[in-house]
């Protein structure tokens, strides 16, 4: 998140939201940033590239009225699309983690909260993001026949076992893919990326999701929260770098196109 300093008029003076390394200055092309609404203030705004990739889940998962939903792995994204399900008519979402500490978040964001074996099975979608092997079976086990697994762990170059002997052929279960990187072919021909992400400022107009801040350091400490992070010395969902002056605020410098 930052302010434009120096670009096209229209762009001057707005708070806008980029995909981009954390620096205090940067100079990008204007279409590269995202005039942030009115209705959501920058601290919520950081958001945006979590919930867009929600966003794009619940395209490619379908979810109808009544359904029966798992969200396994209560990080930002899982807690993201949990969020937006909550909202859905008649359908029983479950929030699912390894960590009990994530019910308080579940409890914010108006969903239901469970450890994996305590968790609800029979379910028509279970949205993986735990980024785990054991997250990924216990998904497939939560499942009622014909049900599907929507992946959105990103698994690097890891290789993970899938447990596709047991009830995997027999309740003809399906697990797919689904990435922020390419529009939900449900959604590809009447929405592009300039859509899919003002959808997304629009839902994080609500509120709720401030519960996934967690913690905030000054830019000048990010070398020693970085190692924190990695250690698991500091935990949460979402971790905010914040600037300390307003001299030195992130400012997003956007140029004319072309130039």
């Amino acid at each position: 998140m930052g302010v434009v300093e120096e670009g096209p008029p229209d762009l001057l003076g707005r708070t806008v939201f980029c995909l981009y390394p954390h620096q205090t200055r940067y100079v990008v092309p204007a279409d590269a940033v995202a005039p942030v609404p009115e209705t959501v203030p920058a601290s919520r705004a950081v958001l945006a590239g979590t919930v867009e990739t929600a966003v794009n889940a619940l395209w490619d998962a379908a979810p109808l009225v009544g359904d029966r939903i798992a969200v396994v792995g209560a990080g930002m994204v899982g807690c993201c699309v949990a969020r937006l399900l909550a909202g859905f008519p008649g359908v029983r979402a479950q929030l699912v983690d390894t960590d009990p500490a994530r019910a308080h978040t579940a409890e914010a964001l108006g969903v239901d909260f469970a450890a994996p074996e305590q968790a609800a099975g029979e379910c028509d979608i279970v949205v993986h993001a735990s980024a785990t092997e054991e997250g990924l079976a216990r998904s497939l086990e939560l499942l009622a026949p014909e049900g599907a697994v929507v992946e959105l762990s990103w698994y690097g170059d890891r290789r993970i076992s899938v447990p596709l002997g047991e009830a995997f052929h027999s309740r003809r279960l399906t697990i797919r893919g689904s990435q922020v990187g390419t529009v939900s072919p449900a959604r590809r021909t009447r929405r592009g990326f300039a859509d899919r992400l003002s959808l997304s400022f629009d839902l994080l107009a609500d509120p709720a999701f401030d519960a996934l801040i967690s913690s905030e350091n000054a830019f000048e400490d990010l070398p020693r929260v970085m190692s924190r992070l990695a250690d698991g010395s500091l935990s949460g969902v979402c971790h905010r770098i914040g600037y300390s002056s307003a001299a030195d605020k992130d400012r997003a410098s956007a140029d004319h196109p072309g130039e």
